[in-house]
């Protein structure tokens, strides 16, 4: 890079949790770093990063040897000690994996097996040991996976923006980026707030992805983020004690999401949900929020419409509970009989950046891809939250190979 006083070494995009753990990272290891996180809104982690259940995950649901099960399992013991160094309130909860019928027996067994191979103390329950852990709660056969808890992500989230600041980075709050040209030495980012040259973008623009990812000149027509709004019920305060930590389903193979579950989050509300129905804009969350534009990317993708055709029925059913507060009611009953009607209100809502491939198969894994001075994160699902200390670590491993010539930033 030229010796611009303004030119950057680094400029990663998106302040939520998988980019601000990035730059962490980064810095950590490169103290000399000329890094700045670029954020079109004001605050950290204003999208997904602040908009989900607050759920540390175990690594129970991911296939061994995975990246997801590997960077769950470290990253789940690195978010318990940087919330007890920073003293952010965390509460390690446990959660119920309950079985309500004969034909989910099987498959629980397979998912103990699972946690076990991923080195979780599954424990396997009777119908009296589901009560002893949680009284309202009724099921055939429970797993036990004491190593699960809830934190909040948006205090997670201001500290690391807070810890990238104090190591010499910077937060720019208000730099949308709307474009980007290549140079002979780096790239020239257009943002909100002026250009900033720089020689290696990350992206981890989460709902955005793919359309960041375009910008620097990698196609779209292989993958898309379609997004999933996922809604909540929230229980009323005086009915919030029904549930005393994380009661899950059984992941049913005929739809890839997991289905109605219930957190009592870090303050102690008590949710219901999410579920996952097509949303129409990828960064609002009224239930009847459109996009024009996003709703267009969706519809034209040719992989959603393969998904579409492949869960059309589970799909129309998860939409009727969504939309049918009886037929959700159903679904939470299933697990706790004693819940009514009155108990619960219509709570927040989330919106999943989902990666789509054109064949309309959801990429499950993390999908980080890389061009010559430039790395984009354009899948990270859950536990992206959970893991994003290992996961921005990871990333920051990747960078350091189009950093490395330089060798007076280490």
């Amino acid at each position: 890079m030229t010796q611009d006083s303004g030119a950057l070494d680094a400029v990663v995009i998106g302040a939520g949790l998988v980019g601000l753990a990035t730059a962490m990272a980064l810095l950590d290891s490169h103290p000399n770093l000329r890094l700045a996180v670029l954020e079109k809104e004001q605050a950290a982690g204003t999208h997904q990063s602040g908009h989900n259940s607050g759920v540390i995950h175990a690594g129970l649901y991911y296939q061994p040897g995975s990246l997801k099960a590997r960077l769950c399992t470290a990253g789940r013991r690195a978010m318990m000690e940087f919330a007890q160094a920073r003293q952010i309130p965390y509460r390690q909860t446990g959660k119920l994996v309950v079985a309500v019928s004969e034909s989910e027996l099987p498959r629980l067994a397979n998912l103990a097996e699972r946690g076990r191979a991923n080195g979780l103390a599954v424990k396997e329950l009777g119908p009296e040991e589901i009560t002893e852990i949680e009284p309202a709660v009724q099921g055939m056969r429970a797993l036990y996976i004491p190593e699960s808890g809830v934190i909040d992500y948006r205090q997670v989230c201001a500290a690391y923006a807070d810890i990238v600041t104090g190591r010499g980075g910077q937060v720019r709050y208000g730099h949308g980026v709307s474009a980007f040209a290549r140079t002979s030495d780096g790239w020239l980012v257009e943002t909100d707030a002026g250009h900033v040259f720089c020689r290696l973008v990350i992206a981890c623009a989460g709902l955005q992805a793919d359309r960041v990812a375009a910008m620097t000149g990698l196609g779209r027509d292989e993958y898309r983020i379609v997004p999933f709004r996922g809604d909540y019920y929230t229980f009323r305060p005086d009915q919030a004690d029904i549930v005393r930590g994380l009661v899950y389903p059984v992941p049913d193979p005929a739809f890839p999401f997991l289905g109605v579950h219930f957190t009592r989050g870090i303050d102690g509300t008590l949710h219901a949900g999410p579920n996952a129905v097509p949303a129409m804009a990828r960064e609002r969350y009224g239930r009847a929020s459109v996009s024009g534009r996003d709703l267009l990317d969706s519809l034209s993708f040719p992989g959603l419409r393969s998904l579409a055709r492949q869960y059309a029925k589970t799909g129309a059913l998860e939409i009727w509970r969504d939309l049918v507060k009886p037929a959700y009611l159903a679904q939470m009953r299933r697990y706790i009989p004693a819940i009514q009607s009155r108990d619960v209100v219509f709570g927040p809502s989330g919106v999943r950046a989902q990666c789509l491939s054109r064949s309309g198969a959801l990429v499950d894994d993390f999908l980080i891809e890389e061009a010559d001075g430039v790395i984009h994160v354009l899948n990270a699902p859950s536990p992206a939250a959970t893991a994003s200390i290992v996961i921005g670590q990871h990333i920051a491993s990747r960078a350091a190979a189009h950093l490395a010539f330089d060798r007076d930033l280490l």
